[in-house]
């Protein structure tokens, strides 16, 4: 009989003992090693964190070779993708090869296409060949195995869209659910790095739940992709403005909301020291999601006391309830998102 392992797959940690894969310096990644509450999946594309692939795109100076062997080495290493600078991973999907006899009852069967909704950072993963970097959407198309642990999150890919449309959204599924949880009608909301996957979405449902009373401001370093989310119809005001110059962002917030503080502030960038951009145009009692994994959250909560502020501030989780239905509904709903993202992402 198949041995079980733990839900959390704490049997998979080498590297320190005690600590989760996530924690964990090295997990083991033998794909011949079959538990009986493990489910393994022939992966066919990672799609790394924004954060992450940045990073390696800049150490790498953009040379495609040296990006693939960076990826290779990390995985070598750890086995898991999971950038050490910015600890952060992805997500992929693929289709499950294996289902183990405790998830027997699950609504899942070999040769489902999935997409896994946990991090890479966590996930165990064996790459055996790298077949293409798509450097504009931060996607690895590869052959490999991973490993989804009992408690792991995923979801069936629909049969409405295309497996990269899916994969491009379900990514970043956990910010727009959050910020449908988050803002109410009437509030001001500031979005920044909204030109991205994440900010794009995040911006999408705000503008659905403001209402005719409230504000949406979008945050760009570019002028053309804030322009192209007006004519989506994502955001009332945009700012063409460099996120880690806090106090020139500061001045045009406010004067795109009247003069008035935000009642909500959206980060989505994908760069450092973009904190304090986040936390200044917030109201006291107000609300600040850092979706953003190059976020410091010493920076973000020494900042806001410096600068005196009582504000609410929340971590990027990937997942609240119902995140992946949201943001796959987001795409069936509005046909101008879902053309944009395949245009951009796939």
């Amino acid at each position: 009989m198949t041995v079980k392992g733990d839900r959390y797959g704490i049997h998979r940690v080498i590297d320190p003992q005690g600590v989760l894969t996530q924690a964990a310096r090295k997990i083991d990644n033998d794909m011949t090693k079959k538990y009986s509450n493990e489910i393994i999946c022939d992966v066919i594309s990672l799609n790394i964190d924004s954060a992450s692939f940045t990073q390696i795109e800049e150490v790498c100076g953009k040379d495609r070779e040296k990006i693939e062997e960076m990826i290779l080495s990390i995985v070598e290493e750890r086995g898991k993708m999971q950038n050490p600078v910015t600890g952060s991973g992805g997500m992929f999907i693929g289709t499950v090869s294996y289902i183990g006899e405790d998830l027997k009852n699950r609504d899942l069967k070999v040769g489902d296409k999935i997409a896994s909704l946990v991090s890479l950072s966590m996930t165990p993963l064996k790459i055996e060949e790298i077949k293409e970097i798509h450097m504009d959407i931060d996607r690895v198309d590869v052959a490999g195995k991973a490993v989804l642990f009992e408690s792991a999150l995923y979801a069936k890919l629909p049969d409405d869209m295309s497996e990269a449309l899916a994969l491009a959204a379900l990514d970043v599924a956990g910010a727009p659910a959050q910020t449908a949880k988050l803002v109410k009608p009437g509030d001001s909301v500031l979005i920044l790095g909204a030109g991205g996957k994440s900010g794009t979405l995040c911006g999408y449902e705000a503008m659905k739940r403001v209402g005719p009373t409230g504000n949406v401001v979008v945050v760009d370093r570019q002028e053309s992709q804030c322009k192209e989310l007006l004519d989506l119809g994502i955001g009332h005001h945009y700012i063409a403005a460099d996120a880690t110059r806090p106090v020139d962002l500061l001045e045009k917030a406010l004067a795109a909301n009247d003069g008035k503080e935000y009642d909500i502030s959206i980060s989505c960038v994908n760069v450092e020291n973009c904190e304090m951009s986040a936390i200044l145009p917030v109201r006291d009692g107000g609300c600040i999601y850092f979706f953003s994994m190059a976020t410091s959250f010493t920076r973000a909560a020494l900042g806001a006391e410096g600068v005196g502020k009582d504000v609410t501030m929340i971590v990027g989780n990937g997942y609240t309830k119902g995140h992946a239905e949201i943001t796959l509904w987001e795409l069936r709903e509005s046909e101008k998102i879902r053309n944009l993202f395949n245009q951009k992402y796939i």
